[in-house]
């Protein structure tokens, strides 16, 4: 463990590619680089929130320089250490379909990389640090509400194990920022916060797409050949073919990160493709959201409130849609399309195998190889639509059903009947098809000889308890913004430990309060921030 100024910085990103230093954060379009640099801006009264001590630990830092106030200036902006190198990254994307051109960091500022425990390559990044090139007419901001979101669910994802970038820090600024939740011409001001984020690298889809879209062939493998070098040291860089293998392994990683959101019922929102990690990482937490009642089509974000293309079940179309415009974006390096089309099929393939195997293991199976086990997989999420069906208490509550032969059949669905929102409203119709799925599931168990016990701790084992609903993160930001964080630090806690019983916060393993069903903040969300 080091003090906080001995943290050791080894910047690869900003010494290896080409950079912009023309002109601090006046917008403008960015040519031939692929970052800006540029400084925090400082702020009046910052005040540390939370930290996770994970993060903390796997940097490398002394448990006693987190509570400094040198650290709070660090994580807020108010000072770089030595061997800092702040900058903004360039980068362009799709938004909801459509080419939006540059678009970069628009309020998130990189500190620099730092080397941790393991050896390997962080790079920190404050969200909410003030106005970069990339910031357009905004102010490069962040709010307290937005801030606490992003925090506490790159944890959490991280103790799901879902991959995706990570949180240090939560720093209150003492300024307040006026924003607009509704877009619906009624700002306000609220509390400013600021984020520090930790990822090997934060380097999207997008940032190849800049290049490719100008016709800048030189950055583009600037570009590549650095994110080879550094992140897939495996592949043997320089020829064609290591962009398409590049590719290929980008698929099956997006592939990988998918089909976890989909096992804890996560939907992004926002799955743009400067939103897109090139490491397969969740990143960027804006309007995100968590099933509740499951809902295929339900979408967190109010701006895709219409024709719902981030919903949770278009989710793997949607990011195959985006390796697409990765492989198109790469193109230039390869020049030919067949290499590339042979590439993006991994991505179906990656993503129908970790589909199958993640069914499986959330119904306790071992796989879903005989046809008997597929239509029971089937016909569970068809169950979930049958009533309004509370997701995370289904699978947890499924592991609770005694499949032994003594049980009687309505008796056995009972612990089912956990997870319906209003069971008192349901038809006998609908209660049998609880029971005769129940009963088929026992069935197929007992013929498979499997043990109940062992059973239930597999299946407890991918299907969480606890996830980050979005009441309990509202509750915790309405709890800060009165001057109260302890929420926020219990919320962290709870978290750490998704899968396990932890009878001390059983109140949050309970149905969507009817009083959240509709709350700004609980059921949808603007990309305000």
């Amino acid at each position: 463990m080091v003090a906080l100024n001995e943290l050791r910085f080894d910047n690869r990103f900003t010494t290896s590619l080409p950079g912009d230093d023309s002109g601090g954060t006046v917008p403008r379009q960015v040519i031939e680089a692929c970052y800006s640099r540029v400084s925090p801006t400082s702020v009046s009264f910052p005040r540390l929130v939370a930290v996770s001590p994970e993060v903390s630990e796997l940097l490398g830092l002394r448990a006693d320089d987190i509570e400094s106030a040198e650290f709070v200036d660090v994580f807020s902006g108010n000072r770089l250490l030595e061997g800092m190198d702040s900058h903004a990254a360039c980068y362009g994307g799709h938004q909801f379909g459509n080419w939006a051109g540059q678009l970069g960091d628009g309020r998130a500022i990189a500190l620099g990389e730092v080397i941790d425990v393991n050896g390997d390559h962080q790079m920190l990044q404050l969200k909410g640090a003030g106005p970069t090139p990339y910031s357009r007419s905004a102010d490069g901001l962040a709010v307290l509400r937005s801030s606490i979101r992003e925090f506490l669910c790159s944890e959490a994802m991280h103790h799901l194990r879902v991959p995706t970038t990570r949180a240090l820090s939560l720093v209150t600024t003492g300024d307040l920022v006026v924003r607009d939740v509704l877009y619906d011409g009624n700002p306000a001001p609220e509390p400013g916060a600021v984020v520090c984020r930790v990822a090997p690298s934060f380097i999207r889809f997008g940032n190849f797409e800049i290049f490719a879209s100008r016709g800048d062939e030189a950055t583009l493998k600037k570009l590549a050949d650095f994110v080879i070098q550094t992140q897939f040291p495996n592949i043997d860089s320089g020829s064609p073919d290591s962009y398409v293998t590049l590719l290929k392994e980008v698929c099956e990683l997006t592939a990988d990160m998918i089909a976890d959101w989909l096992r804890v019922g996560f939907v992004h929102g926002v799955m743009n493709t400067d939103n897109m990690s090139i490491l397969g990482l969740t990143i960027d937490y804006g309007p995100y959201g968590w099933l509740d009642n499951y809902e295929p089509d339900w979408t967190p974000n109010t701006t895709d409130a219409q024709h719902r293309r981030y919903r949770y079940g278009n989710q793997p179309a949607v990011a195959q849609w985006n390796l697409v415009q990765l492989a198109n974006a790469l193109y230039p390096l390869v020049g030919a399309v067949e290499p590339l089309q042979e590439a993006l099929a991994n991505y179906a393939q990656r993503f129908e195998t970790n589909w199958s195997q993640m069914m499986a293991s959330k119904l306790g199976f071992r796989d879903l190889e005989d046809q008997k086990d597929r239509d029971l997989a089937e016909e569970a999420l068809m169950v979930l639509q049958t009533v309004e069906t509370d997701m995370t208490l289904f699978w947890r509550e499924l592991a609770k059903v005694n499949f032994e032969a003594s049980v009687n059949k309505m008796e056995r669905c009972e612990p089912l009947m956990n997870a319906v929102y209003r069971p008192d409203l349901m038809t006998s119709d609908q209660r049998a098809s609880f029971a005769d799925f129940a009963e088929k599931w026992s069935i197929r168990h007992r013929e498979l000889a499997n043990n109940v016990i062992e059973v239930s701790a597999a299946m407890n084992a991918v299907n969480p308890k606890y996830v980050l609903r979005n009441y309990m993160a509202q509750l915790a930001i309405e709890e800060a913004e009165a001057g109260d964080p302890s929420m926020v630090k219990e919320l962290l806690d709870l978290l750490r430990l998704p899968y396990e019983e932890q009878p001390q916060y059983e109140r949050f393993y309970a149905l969507r309060p009817d009083w959240a069903r509709t709350k700004v903040g609980c059921s949808q969300l603007s990309c305000s921030s």
